[in-house]
């Protein structure tokens, strides 16, 4: 049974991956968080160990998914900077490398669960919502994914686990506009976590839900 660690979520795997996909997650995941807080040689640190580990073996899916996801951040950096076509590339490039990530190891959750958490964490700043929903839903369908592949051992992972799961969940649909399946997660969330900050959470967001903004996430406590 192995612990992973990735964007806002920890879970259990419980069925049997290699060792190097065990430990990748450990490698690279604080310089990521770092990166994305705004420490760009922790970031830059983070992608070199991802080609490292992409020149021994292109196939590491792992490897592959998180430097697709750290192509995605920094391809914000080129729109922001007014360098469109650098910033669309970089983007596409991310993209694509996550898909790939995906399609090499589809019921992983080391590959499901970043580009879910990524996707989820950029859809809501890209300008045009057309190009946001795809991205959305396949955040949506990674998080459904990985709470159908714990099955019966979901109930067994920490609060925080669960919690910032389903409230991913509850955050991906509001975004593509299905409240009714967004209210179902927050209602899972309040009977399921009971006293914890989840529950508070999802009270709120269900007691005021005209408050809530794009931007708005569910995370807690979350890239610490």
């Amino acid at each position: 049974m192995t612990r992973v660690t990735t964007g806002c979520v920890v879970l259990v795997l419980t069925t049997a991956i290699p060792v190097l996909a065990q430990r990748f997650d450990n490698l690279v995941r604080s310089d990521f968080f770092a990166g994305y807080r705004g420490d760009h040689d922790r970031l830059a640190r983070g992608m070199e160990t991802c080609e490292k580990a992409l020149a021994a073996n292109p196939r590491d899916a792992a490897a592959l998914v998180w430097h697709g996801g750290g192509l995605f951040y920094l391809s914000g950096d080129k729109f922001r900077a007014g360098d469109w076509r650098a910033g669309l590339d970089m983007q596409k490039r991310g993209l694509k490398e996550m898909d790939d990530a995906v399609a090499l190891a589809p019921n992983d959750l080391q590959t499901l669960i970043p580009r879910g958490a990524t996707l989820l964490a950029g859809a809501p700043y890209i300008p045009d919502g057309a190009s946001a929903q795809p991205l959305l839903q396949k955040a949506v369908g990674d998080y459904e994914k990985v709470v159908e592949l714990q099955g019966p051992h979901f109930a067994e992972l920490s609060a925080h686990s669960r919690g910032e799961l389903l409230g991913g969940l509850a955050t991906g649909y509001r975004l593509l506009g299905n409240r009714q399946k967004s209210v179902e997660y927050l209602k899972r969330i309040v009977a399921e976590l009971p006293g914890t900050p989840y529950e508070t959470k999802a009270s709120a967001w269900l007691t005021d839900p005209g408050s809530l903004k794009k931007s708005d996430r569910f995370c807690i406590g979350c890239h610490q």
